[in-house]
């Protein structure tokens, strides 16, 4: 319920600024060395181009205004063979670089494999379902995740929008199905990315439960009502779950409060939850910083659990309460910290294989087929085992630009920090006996990512160290 009430409190914050025509922030990549490994391979393949010109015409497009030559002539010593092939058979060169004429031409493998490989959407290992016995014209259906068709078989059924369909063949890249009305399936599952609440959004959030709870009872409900779109009995239950929040904690999180609960779990274990509506993009790198500055000031290993909301650490066989500080750690620290955690994540693998994919690196074996998912999961784990021992490669850079400037939020990170450092943002500490109704509804998610834990792909698990150029990285990200 707790859950509910938060995507409740969520979109009559969007209903308002719909109401007023308010939109956040549109930013669009800057540097982005996949995309421009694509296109170097591509121009290439039909003319040789002087290197200095190649440049001049990527710097006129705007996602590429500020690339550094450096960054470049990094992008053309990885498409020239820089790299080992012997060690990962894509590194073997694209191009062919002369650097006395200062030319670059495209080699003739690259010319297929730029043909059948362009485009930037990720290969998410999603199967096609079709009814059978149509021919090529066969109606689509629908997706299925990859995972769930491995484990379904020819003549089992399964449950699809409204109807059940029975599944007559299981090809490279599609299943075909029959309709079988009334008969009992199983439930199909995918595995999707959650994009993080934007910063704006979450500002508004706090800014509506602030309002809500300095307005009488009767003002609150008739403005969430005419305001914001929500019936009575909504508006009501929104306006007594912030009330539950500000009885339980003493403070509701806002666009000006953080509140920090500290709550022992059933094993005895200490749980800090920091309550913010911030979004994921900005709670995300928050927690991975705050796990590392635990780990270096006391040795402890914590888990944690991020959410639009908040996030959520657990310190295990701790007697004394964590100190609320190891949570909220220094904004000219806390870049440094993601850095130093990122490269053992199962996201920065994920995004890594994306990259390499769309930087030629993983192309496809034949035009026209696609490859089993866990096999780009493997080959990218292969890439990226050979990568790491190179702080320069480009993918490798790329990556971390794009989990720190796209997937997450570090300049709103860095100034909700200073804003704590210089109490321009309040900071309450709550110790209770039982979860607030903000802080249940963080962790009933945490309970939940742990009961599906080795879902995760082995080979996106599995932790690598990874060097990284800082000059380099610091260019990219401006």
């Amino acid at each position: 319920m707790n859950r509910l009430l938060a995507l409740v409190l969520a979109c009559a914050a969007v209903a308002r600024a719909m109401h007023e025509g308010t939109v956040e922030a549109t930013r669009y990549p800057r540097n982005p060395l996949d995309i421009a490994a694509q296109q170097i391979v591509a121009m290439t393949a039909m003319d040789a181009w002087p290197v200095d010109d190649l440049w001049a015409l990527l710097r006129r497009a705007a996602p590429f205004a500020e690339l550094g030559r450096a960054s470049f002539d990094g992008l053309l010593d990885m498409l020239s063979g820089r790299y080992p092939s012997d060690e990962f058979a894509e590194l073997r060169p694209r191009l062919t670089w002369d650097r006395v004429a200062g030319t670059v031409v495209a080699r003739e493998t690259a010319k297929r494999v730029a043909i059948a490989n362009g485009g930037t959407i990720p290969d998410r290992g999603l199967y096609g379902v079709y009814l059978a016995g149509a021919g090529a014209g066969a109606a689509r259906v629908g997706e299925l995740d990859e995972e769930m068709v491995f484990e379904s078989r020819p003549g089992e059924t399964f449950v699809l929008g409204a109807s059940s369909w029975r599944i007559e063949e299981i090809t490279h890249d599609r299943v075909l199905v029959s309709p079988a009305p009334g008969e009992p399936g199983k439930m199909p599952f995918w595995k999707g990315d959650r994009a993080g609440r934007p910063l704006e959004l979450g500002l508004a959030i706090g800014r509506l439960a602030h309002d809500l709870l300095r307005l009488p009872r009767a003002a609150a409900i008739e403005q969430l009502t005419s305001q914001h779109d929500l019936d009575i009995g909504a508006a009501d239950n929104l306006l007594q779950y912030l009330l539950d929040q500000q009885h339980a904690a003493g403070a509701v999180p806002d666009a000006s409060t953080l509140v920090v609960e500290r709550v022992r779990d059933e094993l005895g274990d200490w749980r800090v939850c920091v309550l913010s509506p911030r979004g994921g993009r900005v709670h995300a790198p928050w927690a991975m910083a705050a796990a590392a500055r635990i780990r270096e000031e006391t040795g402890i290993d914590v888990e944690t659990l991020w959410g639009d909301d908040g996030f959520v650490v657990r310190f295990p066989d701790v007697d004394t309460p964590p100190d609320p500080r190891l949570v909220l750690p220094d904004p000219d620290e806390v870049q440094p910290l993601v850095v130093r955690q990122l490269g053992a994540t199962a996201l920065f693998a994920a995004k890594f294989r994306e990259n390499a994919a769309r930087s030629l690196l993983l192309p496809k074996r034949r035009p026209g087929t696609r490859a089993p998912l866990w096999q780009q999961r493997k080959r990218a784990a292969d890439l990226l085992a050979v990568a790491s021992r190179f702080g320069s490669f480009p993918v490798l850079l790329e990556t971390y630009r794009e989990c720190l400037r796209d997937f997450f939020d570090m300049p709103a990170l860095v100034d909700t920090l200073r804003d704590v450092r210089s109490r321009a943002l309040k900071v309450v500490t709550v110790d209770s006996d039982t979860p607030s109704p903000f802080a249940a509804s963080l962790l009933f998610s945490y309970v939940a990512s742990f009961l599906y834990d080795g879902d995760a792909p082995l080979a996106e698990r599995r932790a690598q160290a990874l060097a990284v150029d800082q000059a380099q990285l610091r260019e990219l990200l401006g």
